[in-house]
């Protein structure tokens, strides 16, 4: 612990005063993110350092699993975070970050591990469906690389539950909205990005577009043709 605060006196006298300019800016005009990220609330992933992030460049949510229940009137930290980020800050683009080696993910492979743990275990019901999607459709994997499929699943998964938030919904219809899934490899320090069209992961590349879950398009459903009557 005293470590961190020796790293909080840093910040006092070296970091604060030579980036006065933008703190004041903050500080008088308020925050504007250019992002919301919900992560997984693992210490060696850090959305502010994986994205080179600025102060006022990100609005974060972290959480066991990077969870995102489905929408629901009782009220919850994560929703009120979407809400907020959607309705008040005006974000645009929403990323939710797994990553490799998750404990989360660890626990559904295993969940004996989760025998002590009520209010985990009650938690990660909302990742149920990343199991089962991997238990089914992933039959012959090894252990160890389960945990890694039910990582990249359960990213699939909460971008589904993030989309029955009315606040996101009508922001996607809306056209305003775009939905990203990101999967940290921390093992090799590499990003990968989930492609919509195609719902793989594919790696970030700066030659290469960025691939989005779900890209900003206007969308009316029930804008339908006339329909002509039968003769």
């Amino acid at each position: 612990m005293n470590e961190l605060i020796g790293r909080v006196f840093h910040f006092e006298k070296q970091v604060f005063p030579s980036n006065l300019d933008l703190y004041s800016k903050l500080a008088s005009d308020g925050q504007s993110p250019k992002a919301l990220m919900i992560s997984c609330a693992d210490s060696r992933v850090v959305p502010e350092h994986v994205m080179q992030a600025q102060p006022g460049d990100l609005f974060v949510c972290r959480n066991a699993g990077n969870i995102v229940p489905p929408f629901a009137t009782a009220n919850g930290g994560v929703s009120s975070t979407v809400e907020y980020a959607v309705m008040a800050l005006g974000v645009r683009d929403i990323i939710v970050c797994g990553h490799s080696d998750c404990g989360a993910m660890k626990a559904l492979v295993y969940p004996d591990s989760l025998n002590t743990m009520p209010n985990v275990a009650a938690w990660l019901r909302h990742s149920h469906a990343a199991q089962r999607v991997a238990h089914e459709s992933y039959p012959d994997v090894e252990p160890h690389e389960r945990v890694r499929i039910v990582a990249m699943e359960n990213i699939v998964a909460q971008i589904a539950h993030l989309r029955t938030h009315p606040s996101v919904a009508a922001g996607i219809a809306r056209g305003e909205i775009a939905l990203h899934g990101w999967f940290v490899d921390i093992h090799a320090g590499a990003v990968l990005g989930l492609d919509g069209a195609t719902g793989r992961f594919l790696p970030l590349r700066d030659d290469q577009p960025l691939p989005v879950a779900l890209a900003a398009s206007p969308r009316r459903a029930a804008d339908t043709l006339p329909l002509v009557a039968a003769e």
